[in-house]
């Protein structure tokens, strides 16, 4: 499953115990298998990862229309999505576009984010200062002019934002930060989300 999909078993794992938690009949255990109750069906939402956060950021950009009833009806389909695909939060996109990005593989720091992994960065700061960090990923923030992303530094022991086209060099790193991310990715919602992208909930 796990390469049918393009996803870590880790990935199938952790999706299939948020699952149980959801009262889903499946019944198993990590490499013992898994059953599904007879007769129960899933919702009749058949979209990988990659299309479910291509649709959550094509919903956030639809603010850039200006058509009131195109985004109340953006904000419906948003959150049945969220229903279905929760971790489609962990991408935000503000009101504008953003150019292409070449320092970085967005897909790979996609994955990074939903699976815990940290990455390493070679980051050379607004001044030209280069320095070396370690992140836990939480979530990008897309731009008019930049992509960034909202991180744990290591370094710094603090919640702090990188701009992709600063990157001079990067590499996903071995360890994950695993279970670690909802709570902080919370508080970046709460403390640092407000001041750093202008976007408009549904």
């Amino acid at each position: 499953m796990a390469d049918s999909l393009e996803v870590s078993k880790r990935t199938i794992y952790r999706d299939i115990a948020t699952l149980q938690a959801m009262q889903t009949p499946i019944y198993g255990e990590a490499g013992i298998g898994y059953v599904m109750r007879k007769g129960y069906d899933l919702p009749p939402l058949n979209l990988d990862v990659e299309e479910a956060e291509a649709i959550a950021v094509g919903l956030s950009l639809i603010a850039r229309t200006g058509d009131v009833g195109l985004w109340r009806a953006a904000g419906r389909a948003a959150r049945k999505l969220n229903e279905v695909a929760p971790g489609t939060r962990r991408l935000v996109a503000s009101s504008w576009g953003v150019a292409d990005i070449e320092t970085i593989n967005l897909g790979t720091l996609r994955r990074a984010i939903r699976e815990e992994q940290k990455v390493t960065l070679s980051y050379q700061d607004a001044s030209g200062r280069p320095s070396n960090r370690t992140i836990w990923p939480l979530a990008l923030i897309y731009y008019v002019d930049a992509v960034t992303i909202a991180a744990w530094c290591e370094l710094r022991a603090a919640l702090r934002h990188f701009r992709l086209d600063r990157v001079q060099g990067w590499s996903l790193a071995e360890e994950h930060f695993t279970g670690r991310g909802a709570a902080l990715l919370a508080e970046w919602e709460a403390t640092q989300k407000p001041e750093t992208v202008l976007t408009r909930d549904f």
